[in-house]
């Protein structure tokens, strides 16, 4: 079967197409056979090593979104069946209960081999169904960007009707935040860098929006939205040049997701504001399956539109990791296989 693979030594310049045996389930697995992949900002962390020993050992197979047809099935499999429709999982061993070491290490794309394969072969425990109303491309999307804004938002933010949320970007995860805030009732608030993108999001149910490039000092305005009370959950997707600001316009007692490092991964800010106003400092990595099974049962439920930006070819990774690179997309990036 075709794959793709970092082989021979770390770099994306050893991202290669390649052949490997076609994979047979044994007892408790399923093979699938994947329709498409999508792609997050980690899969370009994960070619260069970036991760350091939790990122694997080569050759190594990319990418840890996608969604498959199942079509073979070990010994005693029951959760699913030939011919139905499933996501993997990124944690394959997290399927519920508290995050630890053993259930966060074995991770697709990085230790696990990825979703850039022909066929996949997996436990049948690390699977989820797709949602029935959406495309294989929508699909692939779920794992890691939409669990990871539903565990901020619902699974430990627990946000409710008439809150105030504020929402950074508007690339994968910000949108599905976006959407997931929305259902919950808040009030969103969403900083983009585009007027365009600002207008879009706009249709996508944004209650308030500010341009982030033409007001740099944006948590001012952010704060004037909540009438000077401060919001009650912020989504934090920028990292170090954002989260001084995040910490500005959050109210006392309120809960800050940390998702994503985009501006930088360092810390320098006030940790006092932190302290004093007792604000809650979450770190969230993507989720377990029982979040995912109960985030598709929302998304059916009221049918969340998914936003694909652009669609790439199998062979088309590399041009695809390098339109994620450059920022413009507006949703996900998705790989037809």
């Amino acid at each position: 079967m075709r794959v793709f693979q970092i082989q021979d030594d770390w770099g994306m310049a050893n991202l290669r197409m390649a052949e490997r045996p076609e994979p047979r389930p044994g007892a408790g697995q399923v093979l699938l056979r994947m329709r498409a992949s999508s792609l997050n900002y980690r899969d370009l962390v994960v070619p260069e090593r970036g991760y350091g020993s939790f990122t694997g050992t080569l050759p190594l197979i990319p990418i840890s979104d996608g969604v498959g047809e199942v079509v073979e099935v070990g010994p005693g499999v029951s959760r699913v069946a030939v011919g139905d429709r499933v996501c993997p999982t990124f944690f394959q061993g997290w399927i519920a209960g508290e995050p630890d070491l053993a259930r966060m290490k074995p991770s697709l794309g990085g230790p696990l081999d990825g979703t850039m394969a022909a066929f996949m072969c997996l436990s049948e425990e690390g699977v989820v169904k797709a949602p029935a109303y959406l495309g294989d491309l929508e699909a692939a999307t779920l794992p890691c960007a939409a669990l990871t804004a539903w565990s901020a938002l619902v699974t430990y933010g627990a946000v409710r009707a008439g809150e105030h949320v504020l929402i950074q970007g508007s690339g994968g995860v910000a949108l599905f935040a976006l959407a997931f805030a929305k259902l919950a009732g808040a009030h969103v608030t969403v900083i983009s860098s585009s007027d365009e993108k600002i207008e879009r999001l706009k249709t996508l149910g944004a209650d308030a929006t500010i341009n982030y490039r033409t007001i740099l000092e944006w948590s001012k305005p952010a704060r004037e939205i909540t009438d000077g009370r401060g919001f009650d959950h912020i989504v934090e997707l920028g990292g170090e040049k954002t989260l001084p600001q995040s910490l500005r316009c959050i109210r006392p007692g309120g809960t800050l997701s940390m998702i994503g490092v985009l501006s930088g991964s360092s810390l320098s800010t006030p940790l006092g504001l932190i302290i004093t106003r007792q604000v809650r400092l979450q770190g969230i990595t993507v989720g377990h399956r029982d979040g995912f099974e109960a985030m598709v049962r929302a998304l059916e439920q009221h049918r969340v539109p998914v936003l694909v930006d652009r669609v790439f070819a199998f062979d088309e990774l590399k041009d695809a990791l390098g339109y994620l690179r450059s920022g413009a997309q507006f949703g996900k990036i998705c790989i037809r296989h």
